[in-house]
């Protein structure tokens, strides 16, 4: 079902039908129920984020090793012989992205848009990696993190962030509407 709105006053004589407007209403109430959810969700998140990357790994201090060299621990994933190590190493750090690539356009409405989302997710997975190097025994920088972590983000931007963003903050109209008088 569709709401009629008033023709605007832009609108011509002959053009005075009353437009419509398309997918559902959005009550402010619905949106900052949404907003809060998803402010709540993204601290849960940086929760476990945390507790995941910046727990130290005493056993493998000594096989740590920093990488700058993007493709070299993807490689060595999948080289190595167990193919569950490979899929929990890969399948784990792309997934860790998605909550970003979700939760961002729902939290925070001007982090809308697949570079905005794709580069807060680099600007803040450089950051837990650069702390686990610097700060957390056993643990290393490794860019191949960064890059899957982004393409986590990427696919859940892709397959429901951007939806979520849209029907919490609809997208604004700029240059669509001509004032009255100019054409």
């Amino acid at each position: 079902m569709r709401r009629r709105l008033p023709p605007r006053d832009a609108d011509t004589a002959a053009d005075a039908t009353p437009r419509e407007e398309t997918g559902p209403p959005r009550s402010p109430v619905v949106r900052a129920l949404a907003m809060v959810v998803a402010l709540a969700a993204t601290v849960l998140f940086a929760v476990v984020l945390a507790r995941l990357t910046l727990t130290p790994s005493y056993a493998s201090e000594s096989l740590t090793h920093v990488n700058l060299r993007p493709g070299d621990s993807i490689r060595a994933y999948l080289d190595q012989p167990a193919f569950r190590d490979t899929v929990k190493q890969l399948g784990g750090n792309i997934a860790l992205g998605v909550p970003f690539g979700v939760l961002l356009p729902v939290a925070w409405p001007r982090a809308r848009g697949l570079l905005r989302v794709v580069a807060l997710t680099a600007v803040a997975m450089i950051a837990v990696e650069l702390t686990q190097g610097v700060v957390v025994p056993g643990r290393a920088f490794d860019i191949d993190d960064v890059i899957l972590n982004t393409t986590g983000a990427l696919l859940g931007y892709l397959l429901l962030g951007r939806r979520l963003g849209r029907a919490v903050h609809p997208p604004r109209r700029r240059w669509q509407r001509r004032r009255a008088g100019t054409a």
